[in-house]
C-alpha cells in the first residue's frame, strides 16, 4: 500500500467526499486500503461518515482523531447557475466557513495530522492575460480571485499550529462527469463544440486521474507546503481546446460562441469563461511529480474512461 511500510496512520479524513473530485480521490484512497473518513452535513448513514457544520464552526468529536490528513475540498459548485449576490455569497461561505471549521479543529487536536490539504484554485492569479504564472504569482482580480485568497487565509489556524498546510490551486478538471468541463462532451459530440469569444484565452486544465494522483502526492510529500498548482504542464488556448475537442472526438467543431452570448446566458461568470489564466505546475512538478496525461489530447481521452 502507498506509504503504509511505515507506521503512519492510515485514516483519511475528506470534506466535499460526494464532489466530482473528492468522489475520485475516496475511491482512490480506499482501494488502496485507507480508513476514509468522509465528513457529510446531514446525519450519518454509516461508519465511514461523521457530522459536521461548516456554519456552525462544529465538526463531530473524533472525527479527525488518529487521522494521517485531512483533506477540504468542499465548496459549492462556481458554474452551477448565475452569479446573484446571494449566490456569491454562497460560494464563498462554504469555501471560507469550512476551511476555517477544520483548520481551528485540526488546531486543537492533542495529536493533529501530519498535513491539512486545502482546495483552492487558479481563480487565485485572475486573468493573466498571454503571461503564464507560477505559485510565485500575486493575486488577481475580481470575484474569484478575492474569494480564493479569503479560502487560503481561512486555515491560518492551522498554519499557526504548525500543521504542514497545502492549497491544491486546481485548474479545468478535464472529465465526462462535471464540472466546468462535463458539458463540453455532449456538446461536442453533437457537432455544436466551437471556440468561445475568441479562443485566444488560455486554459490550464488537469485529467481527473492527474488530479487526484497530484492530492495523493500533496499528502505523501513531506517538504510540500502553501500553494501548489494543480494545473497540467502544457496550457492551451481556447482554440487550441476546441480542436483538440473536435479530433478526439472525431467530430466538427464550427460553431464559434460570441462573447456577448455568453454574457447573456452566464452573467458575470462569463468574464471567467472569457478570461485567459496561463497556470504552470512548477512546485508539483520540481517535486517530482510525473503527469499521467501531460497534453491536451491525452487529457480528453483518458476523460472518454473515467
Amino acid at each position: 500500500m502507498h506509504g503504509q511500510e511505515s507506521a503512519e496512520p492510515t485514516r483519511i479524513a475528506v470534506a466535499g467526499s460526494s464532489g466530482l473530485i473528492g468522489r475520485a480521490l475516496v475511491t482512490s484512497l480506499v482501494a488502496d486500503g485507507y480508513e476514509v473518513v468522509r465528513l457529510v452535513r446531514r446525519p450519518p448513514r454509516g461508519p465511514d461518515e461523521a457530522r459536521w457544520d461548516p456554519k456552525g464552526h462544529r465538526v463531530e468529536a473524533g472525527a479527525l482523531a488518529g487521522c494521517r490528513a485531512v483533506v477540504n475540498l468542499a465548496g459549492a459548485g462556481i458554474g452551477d447557475r448565475r452569479w446573484t449576490e446571494d449566490r456569491k455569497r454562497e460560494l464563498r461561505d462554504s469555501r471560507v466557513l469550512g476551511t476555517a471549521t477544520l483548520a481551528e479543529a485540526v488546531a486543537a487536536l492533542d495529536q493533529p495530522p501530519a498535513v491539512f490539504v486545502c482546495g483552492s484554485a487558479i481563480g487565485f492569479y485572475g486573468d493573466t492575460g498571454q503571461r503564464a504564472v507560477d505559485e510565485s504569482a500575486p493575486p488577481g482580480d475580481g470575484f474569484l480571485a478575492a474569494l480564493c485568497t479569503d479560502w487560503e487565509e481561512a486555515a491560518a489556524s492551522a498554519q499557526e499550529a504548525g500543521v504542514r498546510t497545502v492549497f491544491a490551486r486546481t485548474g479545468l478538471v478535464v472529465t465526462r462527469h462535471g464540472g466546468a468541463w462535463g458539458p463540453l462532451f455532449p456538446v461536442f459530440r453533437a457537432g455544436l463544440g466551437g471556440r468561445l469569444g475568441d479562443g485566444r484565452q488560455y486554459w490550464s486544465a488537469i485529467a481527473l486521474h492527474d488530479e487526484v494522483a497530484a492530492l495523493r502526492h500533496l499528502i505523501d510529500t513531506p517538504e510540500l507546503s502553501g500553494p501548489v498548482n494543480l494545473t497540467g504542464p502544457e496550457p492551451c488556448t481556447n482554440r487550441e481546446v476546441t480542436a483538440a475537442m473536435a479530433r478526439v472526438l472525431h467530430r466538427p467543431a464550427v460553431l464559434p460562441v460570441p462573447s456577448a452570448a455568453l454574457r447573456i446566458a452566464l452573467g458575470e461568470f462569463a468574464g471567467d469563461v472569457l478570461s485567459s489564466q496561463r497556470v504552470l505546475p512548477a512546485r508539483l512538478q520540481e517535486s517530482g511529480f510525473r503527469f499521467a496525461f501531460p497534453g491536451i489530447d491525452d487529457m480528453i481521452r483518458a476523460a472518454l474512461h473515467d
